[in-house]
C-alpha cells in the first residue's frame, strides 16, 4: 500500500490531497483569487491527514507540483514538501504542472493545450495528444494570431487561466476553451503513484522547481 501526499501551489489554487495507490482519498483546496499558500498550505496538510484519519508517519512519499507557475507559489510548495521528506525520511516526487492540468480533462481526438497565465500576453504552455503524450515542449510564449498554427488542422482544447488570453486572438472554429481550470492535487494522485512505482524520485537536497523563466523583481518607484 502506498500513501502519497500531493501538494499543488503553482497557481492561485492552493491544493493538497492524500491518495492510496493512486486513488484519491481526501483533498482540500481553495482558490479565492489570491496567493494564500503561505497561510493555507500547512493547515491544509494537517486537515487532509486528520480528516482521512492518516498519521503523517504512515505517508510513503510526498509529491509536489514542480512548475512552471508562480515563483513564490512553487517555492512555498517545494519547501513544504522537502521539509516533510526530510522529517519523515521518505521520497520526494515531482509532477509536471502542465501535464497534471492536461489530465484534468479528456478529448477523443485532437490536442490538449494546458496553459498558465504569465505576464501580459505571455503564457506557459505545452501540447499533449489525446493519450496525454507530450508532443511539444513547454514554452513561455507570447500569444498572437499564429500561435499553435502547426496544430490548426486538428481540434484543440485550451485550458487553464492562460487560455483566456487566447479567446480574442485565436478566433478559430476548431478551438474549445476551458479557462476556469487550475492545476489541482486531485490529478496528481494517479501521476505521483505511477512515478512512485518506478522509483522515479528526486534528490531532496538538490531539487529545485522548474521556473522556466528567471524571477524578475520589479523595483519600487521612488517617492517624490
Amino acid at each position: 500500500m502506498a500513501l502519497i501526499l500531493n501538494i499543488e501551489t503553482s497557481t492561485k489554487n492552493c491544493s493538497v490531497s492524500i491518495a492510496k495507490e493512486g486513488n484519491l482519498v481526501h483533498y482540500k483546496e481553495i482558490n479565492d483569487g489570491n496567493y494564500s499558500h503561505a497561510e493555507k498550505l500547512h493547515p491544509f496538510i494537517m486537515e487532509v491527514l486528520s480528516e482521512a484519519k492518516i498519521d503523517k508517519s504512515s505517508i510513503d512519499a510526498v509529491a509536489v507540483s514542480k512548475g512552471p507557475g508562480s515563483y513564490t507559489g512553487l517555492r512555498i510548495g517545494v519547501s513544504a514538501a522537502k521539509g516533510l521528506c526530510f522529517a519523515l525520511n521518505i521520497p520526494l516526487i515531482s509532477i509536471d504542472t502542465l501535464k497534471s492540468l492536461a489530465t484534468s480533462t479528456k478529448v477523443d481526438d485532437g490536442y490538449i493545450i494546458p496553459m498558465l497565465d504569465a505576464r501580459r500576453m505571455e503564457v506557459y504552455a505545452a501540447v499533449f495528444d489525446s493519450d496525454y503524450n507530450q508532443v511539444r515542449e513547454i514554452k513561455a510564449e507570447i500569444i498572437d494570431e499564429v500561435s499553435f498554427e502547426e496544430f490548426q488542422g486538428s481540434n484543440l482544447l485550451l485550458l487553464g487561466d492562460g487560455s483566456a488570453k487566447c479567446k480574442e486572438v485565436l478566433n478559430r472554429a476548431n478551438i474549445t476553451y476551458l479557462d476556469d481550470k487550475f492545476p489541482s492535487s486531485k490529478e496528481m494522485a494517479f501521476l505521483s503513484y505511477e512515478k512512485y512505482k518506478k522509483n522515479d524520485i528526486e534528490d531532496v537536497a538538490y531539487f529545485e522547481p522548474f521556473y522556466l523563466k528567471d524571477f524578475i523583481v520589479t523595483p519600487q518607484k521612488k517617492k517624490v
